[in-house]
């Protein structure tokens, strides 16, 4: 050994330090692992998606963009058969009854809470036109009167914006209308939900009564305010369609005309649904979702903006990632979670 240079012995330590250093702990756990996502036909859900896809991305998971837009029972069916691994946009319990299906039950599983019960559905009307004639329910609109105030296609029914086919709550909106007996007085107008709302919208500011289904958070209610624009209506009584029972009166709402106010729908949770294969093969994934919070108050400015004009797909991406640097410190504790759960 004469000859050496005498440091050579801490050479080799900082070398073999090194050489460790880059081989344990330095990849991220979503390394090699491609994931799908779905996306919801609903704008106002795309930036909480795109918030999922880009903490996942930290995590080192390369996410593939959705390629379309798909309707809620298609989602489950491709998640629950592993062609998509998850989406972000599941709504509980409205969804519920897609998870019954023979094929999607075990296979598909909600997880984590994004929106804790927060997520309140509906039925509104302008507090001008409700204060007028006295409108504080739902079944109000049975007195052709009343309902014909309603009518923008001259049919001398109520217009009442609801549901795109596929969502869900529309399935709700039709029962609701036999069980109220309504079909006489009122039509469920169905189409793109944002460019008739936008009709509904233009409707207000032009001083017309206006009555429509929403939901938060939601950019509808952003730009007609609660209590000030616009108010709940309650509806007669609890009902939900084949046979389901749930109570979805609350003792007290904001802006709802009757206490309690029965909504007709149930406060929803707003839930990643992913596959349960990949839920168990990922458990960095699963943890994140597990983890994530996002405040109903958040999406909703983001929503404004959506409404704004800012509904590309650059500006949604650009809305998650301030979004997430402002809450930084919060983001970096899930990923912590997600990244401690493989180890």
């Amino acid at each position: 050994m004469q000859g050496l240079p005498k440091n050579i012995t801490g050479l080799a330590l900082i070398l073999a330090l090194l050489l460790i250093a880059c081989s344990s702990g330095s990849s991220e756990p979503g390394e090699g692992v491609d994931v799908r996502m779905a996306r919801a036909t609903w704008d106002t859900g795309w930036f909480q998606a795109e918030v999922f896809k880009a903490l996942l991305e930290e995590l080192g998971y390369e996410v593939r963009e959705p390629v379309e837009t798909l309707e809620n029972l298609p989602v489950y069916f491709f998640i629950a058969q592993g062609d998509l691994d998850f989406w972000a946009n599941g709504w509980f319990p409205l969804h519920d009854r897609y998870l019954r299906y023979n094929k999607v039950k075990e296979n598909v599983v909600p997880v984590g809470y994004q929106v804790k019960t927060g997520a309140l559905q509906g039925y509104m009307v302008d507090k001008a036109t409700a204060e007028e004639l006295g409108i504080t329910n739902l079944s109000d609109l049975r007195n052709p009167e009343i309902a014909a105030v309603f009518d923008h296609d001259g049919d001398g029914k109520a217009d009442l914006i609801g549901c795109d086919v596929g969502w869900g709550c529309e399935i709700v909106i039709e029962h609701q209308l036999d069980a109220f007996l309504l079909r006489n007085t009122v039509n469920h107008v169905q189409g793109t939900y944002s460019d008739l709302m936008e009709e509904t919208l233009a409707r207000y500011e032009s001083g017309e009564p206006v009555l429509f289904y929403t939901w938060t958070p939601n950019w509808t209610v952003a730009r007609m305010a609660i209590g000030e624009d616009v108010v709940w209506l309650s509806v007669p009584f609890s009902t939900q369609p084949d046979q389901e029972f749930s109570d979805t009166a609350v003792n007290s709402i904001s802006g709802c005309l009757e206490t309690p106010c029965d909504m007709g729908f149930e406060s929803s949770d707003i839930r990643v649904a992913a596959n349960a294969t990949f839920l168990k093969e990922n458990p960095a994934a699963a943890t994140l979702f597990k983890k994530v919070e996002i405040p109903l108050k958040d999406i909703a400015a983001q929503n404004v903006l959506l409404a704004a004009g800012e509904n590309s797909d650059e500006d949604i991406r650009r809305h998650a990632l301030e979004w997430i640097e402002i809450n930084r410190e919060q983001v970096d504790t899930w990923l912590v979670a997600a990244r401690s759960a493989v180890q």
